[in-house]
């Protein structure tokens, strides 16, 4: 199976083209060679129409090309009439979502009204009850014909007035029925997917794509790898794999790339851009929403950031177009390495964790400020490590395992690339040998590009020759390729240089490596972006959540609006805080609910309760006076 042609060479996967509206007034074309499009979706109540229609415009104001908004209820979707008509009087004809879960009704009053339909194949037919039941094939088989007649009445209607729908499958609201036979794995999300997508053909409707979105992004690539891949195998048992000519029928369609639950701040850019971003660089990807649990519009300018870095990031040097790939793209696993000091107090490789590293100028910044007991500290230095330059365009020999490897600065090959094509030449050699990665390699360049967000134009500070990134650019770079590479199961250690601050270049090292599932040093928290089914004020209750939590290494919490998919996000997670009616709170433990119907006055402090009761709690240090 293969999800790209190289893992060395960028090529952007050439998907069918699928219209959203009318693109002569509004509408967009997604796909083909068409750029990737930016999406994003309101948090108001659906109900309340001059907020809608404020949030709408607030979104396309700052280069939001697609809109969603949520209808819970026949009442929301009639309601998406009246918004959709306020905004095209006022001249705007950005194309609307209709985010549909647990309703089929919903969805055929809001297909009237919007240019998309939104479906969640775990509860579009499903009512989730985490019941476990053994389908024979025969019963399997009438699963789907009970899905199809549910389904099919809405694919009629959007063929009919020429709507697109979104397949649009999430790790935690797998359908009971697919978690029994498939588990709650990324195969599980895509047959979920593929399901609904079959009804589609069927009826000969093409207009659709797909997404694969999870909180964790080392799943949501997997997932989205092996969506590609199965979609490609498809093509190759139905079609002719050596036509020239692309059959109308392929099943090369759209794809659309998110993180669910990324969060918010620097941590929610981070994930997104480990998952986002390393799907981008591998050339898939046609519409993109990088989810903050912030107001709306602060979500676009990092789809722009991040789109604006991935020219920067890829090789388009076809000299480089391998297609063995070193690792395995569809399970991940990290590299085999032996252990080795890095100095006299501090291992990396084998089974230790992958490790900090920082240049001098950094460590004689912040080590005179670390406290014995500060998690965030830098374990070695660049400069003085026992290290093996190389370049991996070029024929080289290592002698030994125990040697510690990076790429040579000035490779004329983005760092991406360049790792991965290190690691698959150490392979070719037999060597094992742990991987320093590192965030850039040209560390005389790093220029500002004038066409990005505004905050990246900051008159750049030149340090040794380098000029370093803005900070937000330096934060995706850094997210981009240490995070995908760290996907790919390839690194040992760690070395940020694009950020120019000190202080910030460690800690945005450690929340790379957090936010990657690879160490832990503080509180993780999954929380939900909001939306008009969402039950509480999110960034309030976030905020006040961390503020009681924040110092419990270690410790996940998941914080969702509604239930959508708060149950089956949360199997990752240690505790769960869920909105489950209004003013009403149900804390979780895991998947399990445990606690109903909490007055959300009492619900933070009942969660440091139960948090205690599973012996997960800490008291804050006390800081002293200064």
């Amino acid at each position: 199976m293969r999800y790209c042609e190289s893992p060395y060479h960028y090529q952007r996967r050439k998907s069918r083209e699928i219209v959203i509206g009318d693109p002569a007034h509004g509408g967009v074309i997604i796909g083909g060679d068409h750029p990737v499009v930016k999406q994003s979706m309101i948090t108001c109540d659906t109900m309340d129409t001059a907020a809608s229609v404020q949030q709408t415009l607030d979104l396309v104001a700052v280069g939001c090309q697609i809109v969603r908004i949520t209808a819970p209820t026949v009442k929301d979707a009639a309601n998406l009439q009246t918004i959709v008509a306020e905004l095209r009087a006022r001249k705007c004809f950005v194309p609307i979502v209709a985010d549909i879960h647990f309703k089929p009704e919903a969805a055929m009053e809001a297909v009237k009204w919007v240019e998309v339909v939104r479906v969640n194949p775990g509860n579009y037919a499903d009512t989730k009850k985490f019941a476990i039941k053994e389908y024979t094939d025969a019963q399997y088989a009438e699963e789907l014909k009970r899905i199809e007649e549910k389904f099919t009445p809405l694919v009629l209607e959007c063929k009919r007035l020429k709507r697109a729908i979104r397949i649009g499958t999430n790790h935690g609201s797998l359908s009971d029925r697919i978690m029994n036979r498939f588990g709650d794995s990324p195969l599980g999300m895509i047959e979920s997917a593929l399901e609904f997508a079959h009804i589609c053909r069927k009826h000969e409707f093409h207009n659709f794509k797909f997404s694969m979105k999870s909180s964790n992004p080392k799943v949501m690539i997997e997932c989205y790898r092996l969506l590609v891949a199965r979609l490609n195998e498809l093509d190759e048992l139905e079609f002719n794999p050596q036509s020239a000519i692309r059959h109308p029928q392929s099943w090369n369609y759209p794809i659309h790339l998110g993180v669910t639950e990324a969060g918010e701040g620097e941590d929610g850019r981070i994930k997104s851009a480990i998952g986002i971003g390393s799907l981008l660089c591998d050339g898939l990807g046609d519409t993109i929403r990088v989810s903050l649990t912030e107001d709306s519009p602060h979500e676009i300018p990092v789809c722009r950031d991040l789109l604006a870095l991935i020219p920067k990031l890829t090789n388009h040097d076809s000299r480089f177009h391998d297609s063995n790939f070193p690792f395995d793209p569809f399970h991940f696993e990290k590299r085999e390495t032996p252990e080795i000091e890095l100095n006299e107090t501090i291992k990396c490789g084998g089974e230790q964790l992958i490790r900090v590293v920082v240049t001098r100028a950094t460590w004689d910044k912040v080590a005179p400020k670390i406290r014995p007991k500060d998690d965030v500290r830098p374990e070695a230095v660049y400069e003085d490590l026992n290290l093996a330059e190389i370049d991996p365009t070029q024929d080289f020999e290592i002698n030994c395992e125990t040697q510690l490897v990076t790429v040579k600065d000035g490779v004329k090959l983005p760092a991406i690339t360049a790792f991965r094509l290190l690691a698959a030449k150490l392979k070719r050699l037999g060597r094992n040998n742990p991987i320093l990665l590192k965030d850039c390699l040209n560390f005389n360049g790093g220029q500002v590009d004038e066409n990005a967000d505004s905050a990246a134009k900051n008159p750049p500070v030149h340090l040794g020759g380098y000029v370093p990134l803005a900070p937000n650019l330096a934060l995706l770079q850094a997210g981009v390729v240490i995070g995908s590479l760290l996907a790919d199961g390839i690194g040992d250690a760690i070395l940020v240089r694009g950020e120019s601050g000190a202080g910030q270049s460690l800690r945005l090292a450690y929340n790379i490596l957090q936010a990657a599932g690879c160490r832990s040093f503080k509180t993780d928290y999954v929380a939900c972006p909001s939306c008009g089914r969402t039950l509480f004020n999110l960034q309030t209750v976030t905020a006040r959540i961390k503020a009681r939590t924040e110092h419990l290494k270690g410790v996940k919490i998941a914080i969702m609006g509604c239930i959508v998919n708060g149950p089956g996000e949360m199997a990752d997670a240690d505790f769960g805080y869920v909105g489950g009616a209004p003013n009403k709170i149900n804390l979780y433990v895991g998947k399990t609910p445990i606690k109903f119907n909490i007055p959300e006055a009492e619900a933070v402090e009942r969660l440091v309760d139960l948090i205690k009761e599973h012996n997960k709690w800490v008291e804050p240090e006390v800081k002293e006076a200064v």
